[in-house]
């Protein structure tokens, strides 16, 4: 595949897409306004399980492609990527069910001795989990051996800006897509989570997708408590929903004060016509494909989404439409 490639966007859908095509033989640069830690990516507690995007039959095909992948970085040292596991908790009086997807994964029932008293019922199964403390950095470190360039503090106007050099644009600008590709089917849906010290004896990731929302995901060196997901564009941290996520996971976890080590939002790029991941062709002629709208998945999607945009390239005809 001989390219020219320009990535806009340096999340990890981005950085994914950048590894893919670098360690591909092609010519890659990365241009985004935010890198690293300061991107949406960094924000996200990045437990592997498809939450918060559509369409349904496309996003499991797709997580599930990503899972095996990443099951082969947490073998690997230095990745950030480990396997744990996510007790998915229910607070209504019905059983949680488990997904058909997830019982090929050794998915089950939780006991009822087992569920925690904040909730009902629950399942449990065990999925990588990826600190984006160390992964996103593990990203960017593989992108640029081998070969790959990022620019950060770059903003453009529309896709047609990226220099005439680059014959292969790859759109991964998640929530910016709004402005860049004027795509009114994108919201944002802000996350906000508190990093607290690491918790004692807890092992396992905690989720409750009920109101109110929450989840703990232990990590390396903190625990990330969460969270919120609400239609909104501030990034700024709201104290108040700091303190009701501490409360609320402190309530669930049975712990007291912990310290707020950080606190830290992100907006999840949720298009209600579904995730978008097709080619197209810019103004001037130039391929462009498209890789965003992930909503909550963006993690658990990257990698099964990569994959198929290098389908879309060598098969236009296979393009997916959201």
């Amino acid at each position: 595949m001989e390219h020219r490639v320009a990535i806009v966007g340096a999340g990890v859908s981005g950085l994914a897409c950048g590894v893919l095509f670098a360690e591909r033989g092609c010519r890659t640069a990365i241009f985004a306004e935010e890198t690293a830690q300061g991107t949406t990516s960094a924000a996200a507690a990045a437990v592997w399980f498809p939450y918060d995007a559509e369409p349904a039959d496309a996003v499991i095909a797709w997580a599930l492609e990503t899972y095996r992948l990443l099951v082969n970085l947490a073998r690997e040292r230095g990745t950030g990527v480990s396997i744990i596991e996510l007790r998915q908790f229910s607070r209504t009086d019905e059983i949680q069910k488990i997904p058909q997807w997830a019982i090929p994964f050794g998915a089950r029932q939780i006991n009822r001795d087992e569920v925690l008293p904040a909730f009902t019922s629950g399942f449990t199964l065990n999925v990588p989990l990826m600190d984006t403390t160390i992964y996103l950095d593990y990203l960017a470190k593989r992108f640029l051996a081998a070969g790959g360039e990022i620019n950060g503090n770059v903003r453009f106007e529309k896709l047609e800006d990226v220099s005439p050099a680059f014959d292969l644009v790859i759109n991964c600008a998640g929530i910016g897509a709004r402005e860049l590709v004027q795509d009114i089917d994108l919201e944002p849906h802000r996350g906000q989570v508190a990093i607290v010290p690491k918790i004692d004896n807890l092992s396992c990731a905690i989720v409750c997708d009920d109101p109110p929302f929450m989840y703990a995901i232990p990590r390396t060196n903190d625990c990330v408590f969460g969270g919120t997901n609400e239609i909104s564009d501030n990034l700024d941290a709201d104290p108040t929903a700091t303190v009701r996520i501490l409360d609320e996971c402190s309530r669930v976890l049975k712990v007291d004060n912990p310290t707020v080590l950080a606190e830290r939002v992100g907006l999840r790029p949720f298009r209600k016509s579904g995730v978008r991941l097709e080619r197209d062709r810019l103004r001037d002629g130039r391929t462009v494909i498209h890789n965003y709208g992930h909503g909550g998945s963006g993690f658990t999607l990257s990698w099964g989404c990569v994959e198929e945009v290098f389908r879309l390239i060598e098969k236009p005809s296979a393009a997916a439409t959201g």
